[in-house]
């Protein structure tokens, strides 16, 4: 059995909040480590936070290790370049090597290993990532029978509208051949009524942007039920009208059209580029394609929740390869400058531009940072959601499916009729 498999098989065997005990270890016992430090990212995703080995009693003694931040740190250069990065110590002959741990897409934190030896160090990184990725999926699975990695990634106290939320989102990033996403909310810790949520199988990417009416714990319990219809509709095989169709009466039979939930749903086939969309409520959609931004917009149809049996209609447009597709919540582009200005009017489009070298997973956070910056004297009034998706597309593409003609707009929108 070779040094890999044998960590693997460790990890398998391991109790929840001993896996860092046992890569530590292997790669003591593999190749001298001196120290192995592991940091997940906060949910601000402005730091990154130690799980240190020593405390496993989810009490404040696990902020024993201070956290270091993001931007300006080895650790951060690693996490924010998706590179392995080397620093040397005073100690001429000992290296620490940071290894950003990333789940199929999925940025968790960063694994960091002091070595002896710069030279032997540096051939030892791929066998180093493979051992990081190792921990990295038990890590995921461990988190149903434990808290510590969820304790390690937080700044602060959230709040419980927060983590309600949290628990509901299915990560911050994903990637595939065909594309690859980033999303991000603020204020990260006292969220209550923005969600986001994605699904991939071998043909089709379904992509939810949610709005629950209200604040705190109403609002946070609103979008659970809603997001959760959702789910159930769309793993029970029914197509995105119909998920719509199915969230629609789960939230009007609990709360009568006294609340509503504002949804922008979008399957994507893998294969072809083709979106379906739905439209209702809020949340919206910018594409910036070969440098040029535009908002795109649907037709508008009712939030989930207003009325009883309410029909959804799907519009399609296609993506290209290349393109780029930010969603925004009111709370982003809505927000007021001290002018009065809306940042959706010219800023947003202006923070697209400023960020189009950035990988979808940082643009989220820069975008959001940017609306900070736009209101600097007065902090956000309402959740802030930012999503961004780029499409790759695949090499080989079909045209629409046989017996379906495309109507187009005049700007790149078509709906089946």
């Amino acid at each position: 059995m070779d040094k890999i498999s044998t960590v693997e098989q460790a990890l398998h065997t391991a109790a929840p909040h001993a896996l860092l005990d046992v890569v530590t270890a292997a790669l003591a016992e593999q190749y001298g480590a001196e120290q192995v430090e592991l940091r997940m990212v906060d949910y601000g995703m402005r730091s990154l936070q130690s799980v240190n080995p020593e405390t496993r009693g989810g009490g404040p003694e696990t902020r024993d290790m201070e956290p270091v931040p993001i931007q300006g740190s080895p650790q951060g250069r690693a996490f924010g370049s998706q590179e392995p990065c080397v620093t040397r110590h005073a100690r001429q002959d000992a290296v620490t090597v940071h290894l950003p741990m990333t789940i199929r897409g999925d940025r968790l934190g960063v694994l960091s290993v002091r070595l002896p030896g710069e030279h032997d160090a540096r051939t030892r990184i791929p066998h180093l990532q493979a051992v990081c990725a190792a921990l990295g999926r038990e890590i995921l699975v461990a988190q149903r029978d434990t808290d510590l990695y969820l304790l390690a990634r937080r700044a602060t106290r959230l709040t419980l509208a927060a983590e309600m939320q949290w628990q509901l989102l299915p990560g911050h990033s994903c990637s595939r051949p065909e594309f690859s996403l980033g999303a991000h909310l603020e204020p990260a810790y006292a969220i209550f009524g923005d969600n986001f949520d994605w699904s991939a199988s071998a043909d089709h990417l379904t992509l939810t942007i949610t709005n629950g009416m209200g604040e705190g714990i109403e609002a946070s319990l609103l979008t659970n039920l809603a997001v959760n219809a959702l789910r159930n509709a769309r793993r029970a095989g029914l197509g995105l009208c119909d998920q719509a169709s199915l969230a629609d009466q789960a939230v009007y039979a609990h709360y009568r059209g006294a609340s509503s939930v504002s949804a922008l749903l979008l399957q994507f086939d893998l294969a072809t580029g083709d979106v379906a969309v739905v439209d209702a409520g809020s949340p919206r959609m910018w594409r910036q394609r070969e440098g040029a931004v535009e908002a795109v917009r649907f037709d508008a149809q009712l939030p989930l929740g207003m009325f009883e049996d309410t029909v959804y209609v799907a519009e399609h447009f296609t993506a290209r390869p290349g393109d780029r597709l930010l969603f925004g919540s009111d709370g982003v582009y809505e927000a007021l400058s001290p002018s009065g200005e809306s940042y959706g009017e010219r800023a947003l489009t202006r923070a697209l531009g400023n960020t189009r070298l950035l990988p979808p997973t940082q643009v989220p956070q820069a975008v959001l940072h940017q609306l900070a910056g736009f209101r600097p004297e007065s902090p956000l009034d309402d959740d802030a959601l930012v999503v961004c998706l780029d499409w790759y597309g695949r090499k080989e593409r079909r045209g629409p499916a046989q017996g379906q003609q495309p109507k187009t707009d005049g700007g790149g929108l078509w709906r089946i009729r």
